[in-house]
């Protein structure tokens, strides 16, 4: 495959389903959907756990969670476990950054050999007070909600930032004394935003998109009868968010989410005309997908940390030479694909220390027929958790499975929403144990929790105790760059 630059870009807490390009009927990706139309999208895609630092690390080395010891918002990748980027500096590879990376401090060597307007944990230590799992405290009411509706937050700000900062390093990037000599190597470009990320604002040009008279109900609401499973139940008497929702509140919510959506889909629409004007589309890779999904209000939850579609999946999209153009392929992918994926658009192969990576390159699944048994896993030890949740995903059915708490079963085909159950049902038993099965083969889930659970333990000590890191980290959204955190 003929090596070209790669243009990785990764919004923050994007719903798979909140795309027009995903089949939704309301929100407004024109962009995003254009770029689906000349390359091919993947309808089975996954975090490798619902949060951000964790998913952002199995983005960076290719590895599962449980291997890296990234476990939550208050373990930051910091480069110790070397990833793709540090590969491709090896070989030469102009690798930077522009945006959120989320990991521990910029000073640190994470694979980049430059950051433009990084955003990393506040203070280089994340949230410890998500780490107090242990036994899990009754409640700590969120503050992800505190600002809702029409408005222009720091992080809206930042964004677009973020989109002046990629078009001018494309411009660059495509001076005449820096076009591409025939023994030139590509560059890899990382373009983090953070919308559609809480504070849940947006400018009131894209909130007024869609009105609150116009949206539809939410999904499985315990407000009429839906009863969550036990574990969501738990983390939702901890977290405490919907609860303290009026239902105009929750209308806002979904508004600016979608409003969101629209908004990120204009920056980056901004960042691929800067590409299409400087020539370098042709020369160019471009992968478009987010860290985790969003449950927007379904089952009553907010935010990510849970195995269900809407939190676990995001979209996943990628365009460029050898790719086919419109083409929607079902296998199932995750963040840990990336590793292989950049080293095949660069030209590399894995190495011997790289062969026992579970990945596989997007290009290559996007040229071949789709493949339902290729198995996806994701695992979940972070904050509002009282025990670890693990979901593996293998053609039409999910597994997911917590420690202590009854497991969940789902026929994707039959049932997308998620709405019922098959775990008790016996016609069942014989999947249930073949996917219980292909858990173990990846890690052993109470043992995982355990190990989880004893590196939180040691961190919180490492602070003071539980009671002096219950107020250690910010209590919501990172602050962007030079800003107050926001809420």
């Amino acid at each position: 495959m003929k090596p070209q630059n790669i243009l990785y870009i990764m919004s923050d807490e994007h719903n798979p389903k909140m795309l027009g390009c995903y089949g939704h009927e309301m929100v407004q990706t024109p962009n995003i959907d254009k770029l689906a139309t000349r390359g091919t999208r993947f309808t089975a895609h996954y975090t490798n756990s619902p949060i951000c630092i964790p998913s952002r690390a199995a983005f960076a080395t290719g590895r599962y969670t449980h291997e890296t010891k990234y476990w939550d918002n208050a373990t930051p990748y910091d480069g110790a476990v070397k990833g793709w980027g540090h590969r491709l500096q090896e070989e030469g590879i102009r690798v930077e950054s522009i945006g959120k990376l989320h990991y521990r401090s910029e000073e640190l060597p994470t694979g980049f050999s430059k950051q433009h307007l990084p955003m990393h944990v506040m203070d280089g230590i994340g949230q410890v007070w998500g780490s107090i799992r242990d036994p899990l405290p009754d409640k700590r009411s969120s503050k992800m909600l505190d600002k809702i509706g029409p408005g222009t937050s720091n992080y809206n700000r930042y964004d677009m930032q973020i989109a002046d900062q990629a078009c001018a390093w494309l411009k660059d990037a495509a001076k005449p004394n820096r076009k591409k000599t025939s023994s030139e190597k590509p560059w890899v470009l990382y373009v983090g935003f953070v919308a559609p990320h809480f504070p849940l604002m947006v400018p009131e040009e894209y909130y007024n998109l869609y009105p609150l008279d116009d949206l539809p109900p939410r999904k499985l609401d315990p407000l009429t009868g839906y009863q969550r499973h036990p574990w969501l139940q738990r983390m939702d008497d901890f977290q405490q968010v919907d609860r303290n929702l009026t239902p105009e509140q929750r209308l806002q919510c979904v508004a600016a989410y979608y409003g969101l959506c629209t908004f990120v889909d204009h920056q980056i629409g901004r960042v691929l005309e800067a590409l299409d004007e400087t020539g370098l589309t042709a020369d160019t890779r471009i992968i478009y997908t987010s860290d985790h999904g969003d449950n927007l209000g379904a089952r009553g939850m907010w935010g990510k940390s849970n195995m269900y579609e809407e939190s676990a999946g995001m979209p996943l999209i990628i365009s460029g030479e050898d790719i086919p153009q419109g083409k929607v392929c079902s296998t199932t992918t995750s963040l840990l694909d990336s590793y292989q994926t950049i080293l095949q658009g660069t030209d590399f192969s894995l190495n011997d220390d790289e062969q026992d990576m579970d990945g596989a390159s997007w290009l290559d699944l996007a040229n071949q027929p789709d493949d339902p048994d290729r198995i996806v896993f994701s695992e979940y030890h972070a904050s509002a958790s009282p025990t670890g949740a693990f979901m593996i995903r293998k053609g039409k059915y999910k597994y997911i499975h917590y420690v202590g708490y009854e497991p969940e079963l789902f026929d994707l085909k039959a049932d997308p929403e998620e709405t019922t159950n098959l775990a008790s049902n016996p016609k069942f038993e014989e999947i249930l144990a073949q996917y219980h099965q292909h858990l173990f083969n990846i890690c052993d889930p109470e043992k995982t929790d355990r190990a989880a659970k004893d590196d939180q333990n040691a961190l919180i000590e490492k602070f003071g105790g539980r009671e002096k890191a219950l107020h250690i980290g910010t209590p919501g959204a990172t602050p962007a760059p030079g800003q107050a955190h926001e809420s």
